[in-house]
């Protein structure tokens, strides 16, 4: 599975501006951190009250990441 995909395909649905969303991900031995850049408009339909959103997406992406032993980290830049 392609995680960068899926936190792609989540933002993507939630933006006004889907073709703004930035991702890069960078790949370590044992977690991947995905760096996370939107329009100062959507960063607060990503993140959500409270964070809820943006814990929502991480819970998803660290269930979906279990089986393969890796730890996934998703930040959201300014």
């Amino acid at each position: 599975m392609n995680y960068k995909e899926l936190v792609e395909y989540m933002v993507k649905s939630l933006v006004d501006h889907p073709d703004k969303v930035e991702i890069r991900e960078i790949e370590g031995e044992k977690s991947t951190i995905f760096e996370l850049k939107v329009t100062k408009e959507d960063i607060g339909k990503v993140i959500g009250k409270h964070g809820r959103i943006a814990r929502a997406i991480r819970t998803i992406l660290n269930a979906s990441a279990t089986k393969t032993g890796k730890r996934i980290v998703l930040e959201i830049l300014d």
